[in-house]
């Protein structure tokens, strides 16, 4: 390019903002040698400065449609520098950024900054999870521009301890963009450095320097003096007036205002929300904090619509503060990231959430950032977990976990919260044995904080101990929680909110299990309507409902209503996450389980192949909704006799079931029957009975299968009995008479 717009594209990551951070301040405050500016190289004039440098939250922090700006940004950069680390080399983005660069015909342009794993890793699988290279920087493009099976060396800085080291590393990146040799470019910084320090040191030796060291010193304390004056005022000021407006909002000048001769609460708060957008206009900060208190009064109470325009009318009062108080900025930030996610945006909640890290990045150290850098690792964390994004979830729930207990101690509200939640991604990702002590701790944490009395966290974790303890087949004890998490949220906030139509939904569960199917579905519509009601007609929650009240149905025996609320379900998620999604897998697996039960194996193959497609794309080898698509895989395969393939899927859906949880787990025992029904389509009798006898009694005794499973496993029972009579008589003919 002759007049590039940048030097240079970053590509990395999310996990590694911090070394992005790093190489982008880096790059853009390096003066290369006076020596060598003006020097034309292949990359053409040597510049006076580095800049800019592209990275996509800094440049499109306020852009709408990230991909074109993307492209085009790629189009007018000089050169691409990636990132390398272990998730970099799992990132899809990453991956298509180099794939779009390459595309330009600009392949000897990319240089990459190995900051952690290793290359080539996944040349051997063992060490597969340890590849730093993205697949498009491991491999030449083809004339077809898609990614050829040729192997490239790509041009590499490695930044890891032992290797080049931050200084070497940053030097070969800039002598590849400046297009300089790295040794002389090195050479050149080292006289530079060792001028600088001759500098200092003769300029040490002089009293003048002393003095006007001093002096500054003094100027400096002066100032910071005057600015905690000012800001110690303005906080009086604002403290001082919040006060007087939270007074005045309280008094009931006419009793006619409200039902009778006093206020409600939700009455109060309805009044402040229209004073504040009225009042206090020459005093916006006094009003953005009111805006924001309010905001989260209401988002509380589950009312979204209702903190919404506060929330966003205080994060723009505060963003052209952004300077003066960062914090502010921050915290209005946070809260509208927990908003967002209430309401179901997880993209916008993530990009709140992020904007936080990349302003606390630049601010000195102090609780009050470590607290604002907790918050946003915490929620970030529930929203890439609502995203479908298991193990990044886990990696910021577990660095909040850090900040909180280091903070806060372990008896602390916000440490049990964040046990909590790291206890729900964990059995997300299919580590049920590690979850349950998380959600157990939590929820004793909780206890102890609350005394016994009601409170909204304390109800949230008894809550999701009882869904856990579903999960582990513990059903007694789920329904007592259920029933105690319950009681205390309509306790806490009435009979409509979010919380409680999921609490409802989780009842529901239990009253379905214990094959009260005609509540179950009761409780599960009471749960929708609630729901939509508070959330909208698209929502993830009310997807979720619909599909669970699709479950009833089809268990009452009303197989058309059932596939029809399903469908509806599956096309309401498929609007949501428009690319892959565990809950759309999941709900495109059930149909494939339907459509086979009805007998249309083409459209249950076509469903259950994508659901397994989705699901490899999503989780390892080894997670249970792997297992579940193979096993219904498997099922599809019996009943069309394809039986090796049936025995091979059924048996691995056994082996993963088995791992995760016991050879007793229901579904391991569904798997070993559905293996058998393969054994005996091969002829393999003795070990199809083996199977069958073992896990026939596990599979028909669990409360929590279905009734089509039971009669698909008693099928299976008989065409065994069947092929074993038939090989009887084939084999004594006086048994045919």
């Amino acid at each position: 390019m002759d007049s590039p717009k940048y030097r240079a594209f970053l590509s990395y990551s999310h996990r590694d903002t911090k070394w992005a951070t790093w190489l982008h301040k880096s790059l853009e405050s390096y003066r290369p040698p006076k020596q060598i500016v003006g020097t034309v190289t292949a990359r053409g004039p040597v510049p006076k400065r580095l800049t800019p440098i592209f990275r996509d939250r800094e440049e499109l922090a306020s852009a709408t449609d990230l991909g074109t700006l993307l492209n085009e940004a790629l189009k007018a950069s000089a050169c691409q520098i990636v990132i390398c680390s272990p998730s970099s080399a799992r990132s899809k983005w990453v991956n298509e950024e180099i794939l779009a660069f390459k595309r330009l015909g600009r392949e000897d342009r990319i240089f990459a900054l190995i900051v952690g794993g290793e290359p080539n890793a996944s040349d051997d699988p063992a060490q597969a999870g340890e590849e730093c290279f993205p697949p498009a920087l491991r491999y030449k493009l083809g004339p077809d521009g898609n990614l050829s099976t040729e192997r490239t060396e790509p041009i590499a800085a490695d930044a890891r301890p032992g290797k080049d080291g931050r200084n070497n590393a940053k030097l070969k990146l800039i002598a590849g963009l400046l297009g300089v040799g790295f040794d002389g470019l090195r050479q050149r910084e080292q006289r530079r450095r060792q001028r600088q320090l001759f500098l200092i040191a003769s300029g040490a030796i002089t009293g003048m320097v002393i003095t006007s060291g001093l002096a500054a010193a003094a100027l400096i304390a002066r100032a910071q003096a005057q600015r905690q004056t000012v800001i110690a005022k303005r906080e009086a000021e604002t403290a001082r007036q919040t006060t007087a407006f939270l007074v005045d909002l309280f008094k009931v000048s006419d009793p006619s205002e409200a039902r009778g001769n006093s206020l409600t609460a939700r009455e109060v708060l309805d009044k402040g929300a229209v004073r504040v957008q009225t009042q206090l206009k020459d005093q916006p900060q006094i009003r953005a904090t009111l805006q924001d208190t309010l905001g989260t009064v209401y988002m509380g109470l589950g009312l979204y619509s209702q903190a919404r325009p506060l929330l966003d009318s205080a994060l723009a009062a505060r963003e052209r503060r952004a300077r003066a108080e960062p914090g502010e900025l921050t915290e209005t930030l946070n809260h509208r990231g927990e908003l967002l996610d209430w309401q179901g945006d997880f993209a916008a909640a993530e990009k709140d959430y992020r904007e936080v890290l990349r302003l606390l990045a630049s601010e000195p150290e102090g609780r009050r950032r470590q607290e604002a850098q907790a918050q946003a690792h915490y929620g970030l964390g529930i929203v890439l977990a609502q995203e479908d994004r298991g193990t990044d979830a886990q990696a910021s729930l577990s660095e909040a976990l850090t900040e909180r207990r280091a903070l806060y101690g372990e008896a602390n509200d916000d440490t049990a919260r964040t046990l909590k939640e790291l206890a729900k991604v964990l059995d997300q990702n299919g580590d049920l044995k590690s979850a349950i002590p998380l959600m157990v701790e939590a929820v004793a944490v909780q206890r102890g904080l609350r005394g016994g009395a009601p409170h909204p966290a304390l109800a949230e974790a008894i809550n999701d101990l009882a869904v856990l303890q579903i999960d582990n087949d513990q059903p007694a004890e789920a329904e007592k929680l259920m029933v105690e998490s319950l009681a205390m949220y309509r306790r806490l906030y009435g009979e409509k909110h979010a919380n409680i139509a999921m609490g409802l939904n989780n009842l529901a569960l239990i009253y379905w299990r214990k094959s009260d199917l005609e509540r179950a579905e009761a409780t599960y519509r009471e749960a929708y309507t609630m729901l939509r009601e508070l959330l909208g007609e698209n929502h993830p929650d009310v997807a979720f409902t619909l599909g669970k009240i699709a479950f009833v149905q089809y268990e009452e025996g009303h197989t058309r209503e059932g596939m029809a609320t399903l469908l509806e379900s599956l096309h309401m998620y498929q609007r949501l996450f428009p690319g892959d999604n565990a809950e759309v897998a999941r709900t495109m697996n059930l149909v494939g389980y339907w459509e086979m039960l009805g007998g249309d194996y083409a459209a249950a193959d076509r469903a259950v192949q994508a659901a397994l497609a989705m699901r490899r794309r999503l989780f390892d080898t080894k997670h249970p909704d792997i297992a579940s698509s193979l096993l219904q895989l498997a099922m599809l395969e019996v009943v069309t006799g394809k039986f090796a393939g049936a025995e091979r899927d059924a048996r691995a859906a056994r082996e993963i079931y088995t791992a995760a949880f016991s050879p007793t787990y229901f579904a391991a025992a569904l798997a070993a029957c559905v293996e058998g029904a393969a054994l005996t389509g091969l002829g393999d009798y003795a070990h199809a009975e083996k199977l069958l006898n073992e896990s026939t009694p596990i599979v028909n005794k669990d409360p929590y299968g279905f009734a089509s499973d039971r009669a698909l496993v008693r099928g299976y029972l008989l065409d065994l009995h069947r092929q074993q009579q038939r090989l009887a008589s084939r084999r004594d003919p006086e048994a045919r008479r």
